[in-house]
């Protein structure tokens, strides 16, 4: 019998994995920012901003957030374009699955038990990717494709069999799905508009002019004619010249806007109500259901025309000046679910082709979290992302590696920060500004070559950098004490870690652990030790850089998955057996 094969995605690379070293973050406080009084209870200054290549930093967080995030959106290089011109036939690819496998990894990590994963791709990738994920995630944990209306035909030009006007968001689970249940809002629809153009905007007085016994449950009806009663009927005559005046006149007259139905033939009560009523006149009728939603409730129906009302206001909501439609979210986001007119302005940056509507984030967001969760985008582009989620009370990570990190992401949430920020979702979400967020750059590499070629310790390295990045790479958590010059970390409330370029003598080294006790126990990095390592019971002693030399890929600083921006490759013959192939040592 063979070696027991698995259904898997193959490509040139697959099995060759980078050892990632996981770099400390270091805070650039003149780019940190805050507002300038706390605003609210729930105000978060936590949120992070980090500017370096996206893998490094999410191995960076892992430590700290490995189990943590609620919701993870990304919106990778799609690989589209020429980006692989010069590449053989093929490769292009292997590279793209590489990298994106590196990343989603670690994704997987970070997200918690019942976080949600999504990933926004086009028609490149998107089916590679999704192999990829059902072996990270499980195939069990596929929640849905949901297909998302980028732009209609127009403006995209005839080119092409078929235009494409959608992007593919893939929706993965880590575990268990959250308890949360978000509906679809849509604007209301021209069709919907014509129905319920008509709006009650003067009752008139009222006289009553019947009044008898219910013989369902005896509760009194009461039927009124109205006089001097007004209806106006909304003309939506050039609709699409005047839909932005039209919508506010709905907006405006929301309360009042029916359209009326004729009576059912099996509803007998209904039949002998209408029988009382001339044509011509407004009726409302007073009574007590016995049986429905307002059973035991006293009700009021309104009539005209012998026709019974049905108000805008019982299927619709208004938010934000719009009247939406709600319904259950399906896998078919459109342009009426999620409108991207204002999207250039959305944020005050500009950024061509690529951003993304502040309200799609907005659904994701909402069917994966609850305020105060975190949300993590390791591609943030223009931040879209943080500003929603720092809007709606999410707690936010952005990575970013480009110029706009600085030029884009920081200016535009300052804005949000301040208050300044008008568009987007600002309305909608009740957003006045407050909280913050610390900027973070990613640490040098903690080795570099001297100049005989040697690993050694980086010279950028201060003390406290020294030890917290050893803190990481042992498995610690960096907590110096105050109290206690040895504890710069610890692994668990017994075991502890000690970090010192010195050279320790052996009566250094007992001192340390007499200090320690027999209660506890010590990892001791050290440039030089003179003593046996193995003399003190409750001391581990190990030299470095030696004792990390060969944990990581040290000075490597670019991961990018921006493909285009490699070297470019010559076709070459196939490897002989023994040679180095392309991908060998790289992800």
């Amino acid at each position: 019998m063979s070696k027991k094969q698995k259904l898997e995605l193959t490509w040139i690379g697959k099995e060759n994995r980078p050892r990632l070293e996981p770099r400390i973050l270091l805070e650039d406080p003149a780019r940190s920012y805050h507002a300038k009084r706390r605003l609210t209870s729930a105000d978060f200054f936590d949120n992070r901003l980090i500017f370096g290549d996206n893998l490094l930093a999410l191995k960076a967080l892992e430590a700290e957030f490995a189990g943590k995030v609620k919701c993870i959106y990304i919106d990778p290089p799609f690989n589209t374009g020429q980006a692989f011109e010069h590449y053989d036939d093929g490769l292009e690819h292997s590279l793209w699955l590489s990298l994106m496998r590196d990343r989603l990894v670690i994704l997987h990590r970070l997200l918690s038990d019942d976080g949600l994963f999504w990933i926004q791709l086009d028609d490149n990738e998107v089916h590679y990717c999704k192999v990829i994920l059902d072996e990270i995630f499980g195939r069990q944990n596929f929640i849905s494709h949901i297909t998302y209306e980028r732009s209609g035909a127009a403006g995209l030009g005839l080119g092409g069999f078929v235009v494409s006007t959608g992007e593919s968001i893939l929706l993965y689970k880590k575990n268990q799905l959250p308890l949360r249940r978000v509906l679809s809002h849509q604007l209301l629809d021209g069709k919907t508009m014509k129905r319920y153009n008509k709006a009650l905007v003067d009752l008139g007085e009222r006289t009553l002019v019947r009044e008898f016994e219910s013989k369902s449950n005896g509760e009194l009806v009461q039927v009124y004619k109205h006089t001097g009663f007004s209806i106006k009927t909304i003309s939506l005559a050039k609709f699409e010249e005047r839909e932005n005046e039209i919508r506010a006149e709905f907006a405006d007259k929301f309360e009042y806007l029916f359209r009326t139905n004729q009576i059912q033939k099996e509803n007998q009560f209904q039949r002998d109500l209408v029988s009382m009523m001339d044509k011509s006149h407004l009726y409302t009728v007073d009574y007590t259901p016995s049986r429905g939603k307002h059973e035991g409730k006293l009700t009021t129906l309104y009539y005209h025309n012998a026709e019974l009302f049905a108000w805008l206001k019982d299927t619709s909501e208004l938010s934000d000046g719009q009247i939406t439609k709600s319904s259950s979210i399906t896998n078919v986001w459109t342009h009426t679910e999620i409108p991207k007119a204002d999207i250039a302005n959305e944020g005050g940056v500009d950024f061509p082709r690529s951003k993304k509507p502040e309200q799609l984030l907005r659904r994701i967001i909402d069917m994966s979290t609850e305020r105060g969760d975190w949300v993590l985008d390791s591609f943030a582009g223009s931040g879209t992302t943080g500003a929603v989620a720092h809007k709606m009370g999410r707690r936010w990570i952005m990575v970013e590696l480009g110029d706009h990190c600085l030029t884009h992401i920081a200016p535009r949430m300052r804005n949000v920060i301040d208050g300044m920020d008008p568009r987007g979702i600002t309305s909608a979400s009740g957003w006045a500004g407050g909280g913050g967020f610390r900027y973070y750059r990613l640490a040098p590499s903690l080795l570099e070559k001297d100049k005989w070629g040697n690993w050694v310790i980086n010279h950028d390295y201060n003390a406290a950098m020294l030890a917290e990045a050893l803190c990481k790479l042992e498995g610690f958590s960096y907590a110096p004490s105050d109290a206690v010059y040895w504890q710069h970390g610890h692994s668990t409330e017994r075991d502890f870690v000690y970090v010192t370029t010195a050279s320790l003598t052996h009566e250094q080294l007992q001192q340390l652990s007499d200090e320690v006790g027999s209660d506890r126990s010590l990892l001791v990095l050290c440039t030089a030790f003179r003593a046996k390592a193995d003399a003190y019971p409750n001391l581990t002693v190990k030299k470095i850089p030696k004792q990390v030399l060969s944990r990581c890929e040290w000075g490597h600083d670019d991961y990018s998955l921006q493909v285009e921006n490699l070297p470019t490759m010559e076709k070459a013959d196939p490897p002989k057996p023994g040679q180095q192939s392309l991908f060998d040592g790289e992800a």
